[in-house]
């Protein structure tokens, strides 16, 4: 007994020296983390901090960074050029270059002279100031209404219809931004908002109130400010959505047809076309994600952890250079997998337009062909609608700068129709051919039978 007492008073000692260095340790632990968790939120609760009172009128972004500096910072990377995608991204190049049937596609259109691919928002005054459109053309004061910050002031300013009718080039030295915060936010709530007229009156037309709204929706509008197709409409140039029918290819075509609008005529059919400028949110909500109440900001802008604050990310651009925070959030597969799949996606759409395209050359082809052996426009009429028709399909995808993914299927359809289409054209127009070389055939007969 007495050799095994001081064995179990030395056992009890290590054992209050291993308690006594646990506690210490977890007193460590402990206190760390409820100064970090202060930390926070001293961090959270001083954050934003307001440093200056923005006005109503507002629209330089840096006087909003100076309250909100975290989503400043993001947003001044649209500057940024991020480089290229497959079918996209943030490098400017030619888009006629690349493909170059879209200068026959679009021929006797401003487009066929200038079309390149968009950069980030910040460049969305500069790049229209200098493109070659507005020059071969001259364009209202519409066009401003997606380019410039200023376009709300404006509209205040000059009134609704003579903001639309008057050139752009002579409002062009007034404008000064791009994309703003101010386009979007509320400046003394930050609560998303509707600055422009021409969604609220298509909205409207749909039995569609705005103001009622939740936020996730407002996450989408926000975008469908501008992410649209539109026409000018009348000797006004009335910037107008063509959504009274319904949002799809085949609802904005009985529109326009019912109207009786065209955009321009085509330089070698005569046809009278429809140029479709960029409907992403027409397209997205033939989609899966918009149908499981997903919006244009959840995978454009997803959340970031900056500190203590979550907010949306400001650097606006395309999901695939951003998986890891875009995608993985709800799809729980590796980047190298979802990648591999937006590519699919992306290259299927890529050759049915290219597809498309070939159709729609031969089509023209065929109706010049007929044009030079005296066909009249009554006589190529059918080939005629058959040709604008299946063009406004191959550009409701091209102009989309998704490449398809919005809505795969959808735009799988859609191509498909136009190709269809552009073959039922070409066609026709043989047949017209064919009527007229067997007229001119037997007229030369004729004339040699009378000699």
């Amino acid at each position: 007994m007495t050799e095994q007492a001081p064995k179990q008073s030395k056992g009890r000692l290590w054992l209050y020296i291993g308690l006594f260095l646990a506690a210490a340790a977890a007193t460590i632990v402990v206190v760390a983390l409820l100064m970090n968790i202060q930390g926070r939120k001293d961090e959270a609760r001083l954050y934003p901090a307001k440093v200056v009172e923005i006005a109503d009128n507002e629209i330089d972004p840096a006087v909003w960074g100076l309250n909100f500096p975290i989503q400043y910072d993001s947003f001044k990377r649209t500057e940024e050029n991020y480089g290229p995608t497959t079918y996209g991204g943030s490098e400017p190049y030619s888009k006629l270059e690349r493909y170059p049937a879209m200068v026959r596609l679009w021929a006797g259109m401003p487009f066929s002279v200038d079309h390149n691919e968009e950069r980030g928002h910040f460049y969305s005054q500069i790049d229209q100031r200098n493109t070659q459109r507005v020059q071969v053309a001259n364009q209202p004061g519409a066009c401003i209404n997606c380019h410039a910050a200023e376009a709300p002031l404006l509209i205040a300013e000059m009134g609704w219809e003579a903001f639309n009718s008057t050139p752009y080039n002579d409002l062009k030295d007034r404008l000064h931004f791009g994309s703003s915060c101010a386009d979007c936010h509320d400046p003394q709530t930050m609560a998303l908002r509707i600055t422009r007229p021409a969604l609220v009156n298509a909205l409207a037309k749909r039995g569609v109130d705005v103001t009622q709204a939740s936020r996730q929706e407002m996450c989408s509008y926000v975008c469908a400010q501008c992410h649209v197709e539109y026409y000018f409409a009348g000797e006004k140039k009335e910037l107008v959505f063509p959504w009274e029918k319904g949002l799809n290819v085949d609802d904005i075509e009985r529109y326009y047809n019912e109207y009786g609008f065209k955009d321009w005529t085509h330089k070698e059919t005569g046809a009278p076309m429809i140029k479709i400028q960029h409907p992403e949110y027409e397209l997205f909500t033939t989609g899966l994600h918009y149908q499981s109440g997903v919006s244009c900001a959840d995978c454009h802008m997803p959340y970031v952890r900056v500190g203590s604050v979550k907010v949306s990310d400001h650097w606006i651009r395309s999901p695939k250079v951003n998986v890891a925070t875009a995608c993985q959030t709800c799809h729980k597969f590796s980047e190298a997998e979802l990648i591999q799949r937006i590519e699919t996606i992306q290259t299927r759409t890529a050759q049915l337009l290219r597809s498309s395209e070939e159709a729609l050359l031969a089509a023209i082809d065929a109706i010049v062909a007929a044009r030079e052996a005296g066909a009249t426009d009554e006589e190529l009429n059918t080939a005629l609608q058959l040709h604008r028709s299946s063009q406004m399909r191959w550009d409701f995808i091209s102009s989309e700068n998704s490449t398809g993914f919005h809505s795969p299927q959808e735009s799988a359809r859609v191509l498909a129709d136009s190709i269809n289409l552009a073959r039922q054209a070409e066609l026709e127009a043989f047949k017209v051919l064919t009527a007229k070389q067997g007229s001119q055939a037997a007229d030369a007969v004729q004339l040699v039978s009378n000699q």
